[in-house]
């Protein structure tokens, strides 16, 4: 029996990813093989791909071919010797990095996550990567308070929708950057809404927060986002950066303003939030948090925005679609309706 999976064939556009077969094999000892039911396309799917990731050409970066996709939910469809975390039939996550966009995975049994059988797989998987990075973000890394004033910089995509909804659930009192198309979605959610074409948010938050801000919340990653954003934060406050650096160069200077900063006497600090990594090594906090966000989702209290499901073949048209800058929310590829 054969599957199909959705390869990287060389580093460019979403014209180089191909659908391939490869043929269905029992799972190793120590693995799970998972009949994938949705899939999250992200951004790193796009860096990755596209060659401009940090690990892009270095040892640690992934050599073509690959399969992209960061993120899954599936069902456990066989285990290999020596598995006993999960059972066939499960419901289960994984933090794939790649291997994602492909109707089976293969997958060591002790890293997968339970998801509850209840949730929508589309509406769930953004939890996995979108949601974890906001909420740990918030609670783990900012620790935030009832009635903080942040700024959250990219607040209409997948990580930044995720910040909107878990902030009001946290009473934040929000400031976000976005294009005026997306400004509703962040009113709709409390949020005040800045236009970064036409209006220096610097002036907009020292004007309406005179007193500074408690946290930024920085997805670009770039020197010119950090240098703007750290003097708006008041004594005490903290500036946590998720996203990947452009290279190099861009990660040095940001890795030495990160020790200025935190060596300087006013109080203020910088941090860094990253979850594949930290994943392998202290499973406890994120499984404790997956959980508490598949709880939120099926209380109603969070609702991912979809802004479009692909079928998984469809994987080049999903990320043209993500990497055009209109989508507000997620997009998610998707398992055949009863396959």
């Amino acid at each position: 029996m054969k599957y199909k999976s959705v390869v990287v064939t060389k580093i460019g556009g979403p014209e180089v990813l191909r659908v391939m077969e490869k043929d269905l094999r029992p799972p190793l000892v120590g693995e799970a093989r998972i009949k994938i039911l949705a899939s999250a396309v992200c951004q790193p799917d796009i860096t990755v791909r596209n060659g401009k990731s940090l690990y892009s050409g270095t040892p640690l970066g992934h050599k073509v071919p690959f399969t992209p996709g960061y993120a899954i939910i599936g069902i456990v469809d066989a285990v290999g010797e020596g598995v006993t975390a999960v059972a066939v039939g499960d419901r289960v996550g994984a933090l794939t990095v790649i291997g994602g966009y492909s109707e089976y995975l293969y997958w060591r049994g002790d890293l997968l996550i339970p998801v509850p059988t209840t949730l929508d797989p589309a509406e769930a998987v953004p939890l996995i990567l979108n949601y974890i990075v906001a909420y740990q973000v918030l609670h783990r890394s900012a620790k935030v308070k009832n009635g903080d004033k942040v700024l959250i910089i990219g607040a209409s995509g997948g990580i930044g929708t995720a910040f909107l909804q878990l902030g009001r659930l946290a009473n934040l009192k929000m400031y976000g950057l976005a294009s005026p198309s997306k400004h509703h979605v962040l009113a709709s959610y409390g949020a005040t809404p800045i236009d970064y074409h036409t209006q220096d948010f610097v002036e907009v938050i020292r004007q309406a927060e005179p007193d500074g801000l408690d946290a930024v919340f920085d997805g670009m990653m770039s020197m010119d986002s950090i240098k703007r954003a750290l003097p708006l934060l008041r004594r005490g406050g903290k500036l946590v950066s998720y996203g990947e650096p452009a290279g190099l160069v861009t990660l040095f200077r940001v890795l030495l303003t990160l020790i200025m900063v935190n060596l300087l006497p006013n109080g203020k600090s910088f941090k860094f939030y990253g979850t594949s990594t930290y994943f392998l090594f202290d499973q406890k906090p994120y499984l404790e948090d997956w959980a508490e966000l598949f709880k939120l989702l099926d209380q109603g209290k969070i609702k991912p925005i979809i802004a479009q499901k692909f079928p998984i073949e469809e994987a080049a048209k999903a990320n043209a679609l993500l990497e055009s800058g209109q989508v507000t929310g997620n997009v998610v590829l998707v398992a055949p309706e009863g396959s």
